[in-house]
């Protein structure tokens, strides 16, 4: 670790929750970002200091995993605080009594209903703006003003992200493709022909990525206030029909097809479906895009995830010609960088022109390092400086569980991700003999006879002295793992309302008075302490 590294270092924990599971008095259905600095000062008071949240990024119409985003940059507008938009006067003014069932619906429900929020939502902000534009922009008011300095600002990404999304609206939602060719080709005579007759909807996305904007400043100003950090998610791939896609069609391959080579739980591997990114394209320009979305997410963020690290060293890629063979099996596919120094020498560009992107900002990477991961690659984060993941769950040689004292400062440890079962689950599917072998660890075997195969608060209490025992500067926590309960964020290779759908089980200003949350919370709190991570 570099002097300069070591300097920085600030041993905390923290907790991971999707900013969609917040829930709150005022919000509509869903997590908002009014909601980040109210769950802040609840975390905080467990002594953990940092909140992971999963990407921001808008979600394609139908769906509801936060990695399948319109674009790679800006704000899902479903995310804004309706109390806090100034143009529009009241709680859910104008709705009428249909929407006001529907509102209150969707508040009572214990799982996100993304159809019922997306319609509330859509409804009120076009009310918002139809108001913003009779009242400020006719008048060239000050906020008419800063919403063009926004603009501005923003415009390596926000021009072509508007009008991307006021042409989808136009079309239907349809995919990029199937509008007429010019605009696919993006004609620069189409475009400006589309600008100009769809002004009054670009302008109206130009305005919710605005409003978004100025509430998540705020939002991070209070958490900053408070001493508690942000940390984001930047997504491996975007999808086909985004407006990166469409904008930079010659820097993605449109020939393949992303996704994961046959490994022990996937005879066939993974696809994904996720355009590849046209590597020899992105060297020849430095990595512009990749550099820009990398400063663009460490602007929103304190820290942010790569996710699927290792793909930025070599990219699995199947045809799409001939993607499946007769009898419905995904083909083999291959790596891109094929051989291994290559891949080397590529990823650690890739890597080197993200880390210049973050550096504009002070913001630190995290590398999603899961999975099947070359040696090679995890040498090479080190000789970065970028902390990869060590679950605990995982971390064995043989049927032996390492100990966490032993991780390098320069990680993350934690029981799990969003894309794995809450601790208490894990724990109590362990089978006797893994059992036995996690009681061995250093903080475990002194109570190893109080810890049975349920999950009880001595079994919560010495794992949460065992992760926070860890040589990892950073320990996160699942909320479910602090409040010891069961719900799952996501599947892999699943569909279905189960996933992408937890809520809190309450609003927050109700868990605070909830006796079993509130031993939860300051049981750990006092094992963070202990740790020295307060």
């Amino acid at each position: 670790m570099s002097e300069a590294s070591s300097q920085n270092r600030r041993r905390i924990a923290g907790v991971t929750v999707p900013l969609f599971s917040l829930r709150s008095a005022r919000s509509w259905g869903i997590g908002e970002i009014g909601d980040l600095a109210d769950f802040a000062g609840f975390a905080r008071a467990a002594a953990l200091r940092l909140v992971q949240i999963l990407p921001l990024g808008e979600i394609s119409g139908g769906e509801t995993s936060p990695y399948s985003a319109l674009s790679a940059f800006g704000i899902d507008p479903m995310y804004l605080s309706m109390t806090l938009v100034p143009d529009l006067e009241g709680d859910a003014a104008g709705l009428g009594d249909a929407g006001a069932l529907l509102l209150s619906r969707a508040r009572a429900s214990a799982t996100i209903d993304y159809e019922a929020v997306r319609a509330l939502k859509r409804e009120a902000i076009a009310r918002a703006f139809r108001r913003f534009r009779e009242h400020e922009i006719a008048f060239g008011t000050p906020r008419a003003q800063e919403l063009a300095a926004f603009r501005v600002a923003h415009r390596d990404w926000l021009d072509d992200y508007a009008l991307f999304r006021a042409l989808k609206d136009a079309h239907g939602g349809s995919a990029w493709w199937e509008w007429s060719a010019p605009l696919q080709h993006r004609d620069p005579a189409a475009l400006a022909e589309a600008a100009s007759r769809l002004e009054e909807g670009v302008t109206a996305h130009a305005y919710q990525q605005w409003l978004a904007h100025a509430q998540w400043a705020d939002a991070r100003a209070r958490l900053a206030a408070m001493g508690v950090e942000i940390m984001g998610d930047l997504p491996f791939m975007v999808g086909r029909d985004s407006s990166d896609v469409w904008a930079h069609q010659d820097e993605f391959r449109g020939d393949c097809s992303v996704g994961c080579p046959p490994d022990a739980f996937s005879e066939d591997g993974q696809e994904w479906g996720l355009p590849p990114y046209d590597w020899e394209r992105m060297r020849a320009n430095g990595y512009a895009w990749l550099d820009r979305r990398a400063r663009y997410t460490a602007s929103l963020y304190d820290r942010f995830r790569i996710d699927h690290l290792v793909g930025f060293y070599r990219t699995y890629m199947r045809p799409v010609a001939g993607l499946r063979d007769a009898k419905g099996r995904l083909a083999k596919g291959f790596f891109d960088p094929g051989e291994e120094p290559a891949q080397l020498a590529h990823g650690e560009r890739v890597i080197g022109a993200m880390l210049a992107g973050a550096k504009s900002t002070g913001a630190q990477l995290i590398a999603e390092d899961l999975g099947v991961i070359p040696d090679f690659v995890r040498l090479s984060l080190a000789r970065l400086g970028v902390p990869g993941y060590k679950v605990l769950i995982w971390e064995k040689d043989g049927a032996v569980f390492r100990d966490p004292a032993k991780f390098s400062p320069v990680s993350l440890a934690c029981f799990g991700t969003h894309d794995t079962d809450p601790v208490a689950v894990w724990w109590e599917a362990l089978g006797v003999a893994e059992r036995e072998a996690v009681k061995k660890l250093p903080l475990l075997a002194p109570v190893a006879r109080e810890l049975g195969a349920a999950f009880t608060p001595a079994v919560h209490r010495a794992l949460v002295d065992q992760i926070c025992a860890a040589g990892s500067d950073l320990v996160l926590f699942l909320l479910q793992d602090v409040l010891a309960t069961r719900d799952r964020i996501n599947t892999p290779g699943t569909t279905g309302t189960a996933n992408w759908t937890y809520r809190l089980p309450a609003s927050v200003e109700n868990l605070v008075r909830d006796p079993a949350v509130a031993a939860a919370m300051t049981m750990v709190r006092e094992r963070v302490e202990r740790s020295g991570r307060s």
